[in-house]
C-alpha cells in the first residue's frame, strides 16, 4: 500500500498503525467465531474487509489514497467494531451501550466516510463531463442532503434488522435504541457531512482527480 506522509508520522509508523488495527479486528473476528457471537463476527468482519479497500483499489485500479484517508477509513471501522464488544473495563458492557458519546463519534466518522465517497465521485463526474456542473455552494448542499438521506435509510435498516432479530429469535447485528437516539444519530450524521463539505477540497481532490482521469481514459478507448 503506497502511503504518503501527511499526519506527522513516518510512512512506516502509519503502516504499522493501520496494520495494528487490522490485526486487532482479525482477532475480534476469530474470537467471535470461537464464541459463536454472530453480531461480533458480522460487525468486525465487515469492518476488517473495508479497511483493505484502499489497498485493493490501488492494486486493481491504481487509485492511490493519501495516508490521512487510509487512517480515516481504518479508524472509523475500528471504532465501530470495537464499540460492539463487551469489554471487561466496562463491566462486560459495550462502549455503545455504556459510553454516552461513543455512538455520536462513530456516527460522525461513518457519515463523513459516506460523504467523502459522494464528494469524490461527484467531483470526478463534474471534471469528466461537461453535462454535469457542481458549483461549490451546490456541492455543499448536495452533500448534506445526500448524507441525511443515507442516514435515514441506515436508521430504517437498523430498525428492520432489530425487529427481524426479535421476531426470529436471532442475534442482533445492529441495534435500535429509540426515537431520541435516532434523532441524535441523524444530527451527528449531518455533522460528519458538514466536516467533509468544509474540508473535502483539501483532502479528497487528489482522489477525485484520479477517478476523473480513469473515466477519461475509458471514454478515450
Amino acid at each position: 500500500m503506497k502511503i504518503r506522509r501527511r499526519v506527522g508520522l513516518s510512512p512506516t509508523q502509519q503502516a504499522w498503525l493501520v496494520r495494528a488495527m487490522q490485526a486487532i479486528l482479525a482477532a475480534v473476528v476469530l474470537a467471535g467465531v470461537l464464541t459463536g457471537a454472530v453480531g461480533t463476527v458480522t460487525n468486525a468482519g465487515i469492518a476488517l474487509a473495508v479497511t483493505f479497500l484502499p489497498a485493493v483499489l490501488e492494486r486493481r485500479y491504481t487509485l492511490t489514497m493519501d495516508v490521512g484517508i487510509v487512517l480515516w477509513i481504518t479508524t472509523a471501522m475500528f471504532l465501530h467494531a470495537v464499540g460492539t464488544l463487551p469489554l471487561p473495563v466496562l463491566d462486560f458492557a459495550s462502549a455503545y451501550s455504556s459510553i454516552w458519546w461513543y455512538d455520536h463519534v462513530t456516527h460522525a466518522l461513518s457519515s463523513s466516510l459516506v460523504a467523502g465517497v459522494a464528494y469524490a465521485t461527484t467531483r470526478a463526474l463534474d471534471e469528466h463531463t461537461e453535462y454535469i456542473v457542481m458549483p461549490p455552494a451546490f456541492t455543499f448542499v448536495y452533500l448534506l442532503l445526500f448524507i441525511v438521506a443515507f442516514g435515514v435509510v441506515w436508521e430504517l435498516l437498523e430498525f428492520l434488522i432489530a425487529e427481524a432479530a426479535a421476531a426470529f429469535g436471532t442475534a442482533q447485528v445492529l441495534t435500535q435504541y429509540g426515537l431520541e437516539d435516532t434523532a441524535l444519530d441523524l444530527f451527528y450524521d449531518v455533522l460528519g457531512g458538514v466536516l467533509v463539505a468544509v474540508f473535502a477540497t483539501a483532502h479528497l481532490t487528489d482522489v477525485s482527480d484520479q477517478l476523473a482521469a480513469r473515466l477519461d481514459a475509458r471514454r478515450a478507448r
